[in-house]
């Protein structure tokens, strides 16, 4: 495995996929419905960040100073809810805040090649890539761990001597 292989397999960290196991999928209903809602609404979310971050990125207003960053997410954020995927908005919110966090959390600042640089690349240096492919497998072990959960022998439970 090459070494920028391998550092794009580092990067799938259990974070990010956790948080779509543990929290979207089984606040969605934990059934294969809820499946496909966390992966679209999470991927919906991540795109929806990843304009808001290319459009901040790729268009300053110095002007402004750190008010246009706040108009771009506002607005994002507006298309974030009112399109609602398959009525599941918390989803899509996942998506847009994992991505940005992500992205904001890795250094960006010249000469780095943080996700900022990369937001059109396509592999995992990519923000949207690494997320959505981590979201799903998030989604997917949630979907595996609730079939494992119902396919488990449940205990009776045992009568009381009266």
């Amino acid at each position: 495995m090459g070494i920028s292989r391998a550092r794009a397999v580092e990067r799938l960290r259990p974070r990010v996929g956790g948080l779509h196991w543990l929290g979207c999928f089984f606040h969605s209903g934990a059934n294969t419905n809820a499946l496909v809602k966390t992966i679209i609404g999470n991927a919906y979310g991540a795109l929806v960040a990843w304009v808001a971050l290319l459009i901040i990125v790729n268009v300053p207003v110095p002007g402004l100073g750190a008010v246009w960053p706040a108009i771009v997410v506002g607005v994002t954020v507006f298309f974030l809810v009112i399109v609602d995927l398959l009525s599941v908005v918390p989803a899509n919110v996942y998506g847009y805040a994992a991505l940005v966090a992500y992205s904001l959390h890795q250094p960006s600042a010249a000469p780095a090649t943080g996700p900022l640089q990369n937001l059109v690349s396509p592999s995992f240096a990519n923000p949207l890539v690494l997320l959505i492919v981590s979201m799903v497998i998030g989604a997917l072990f949630g979907y595996a761990s609730n079939q494992l959960a119902k396919a488990l022998p449940t205990k009776q439970p045992t009568r009381a001597a009266v």
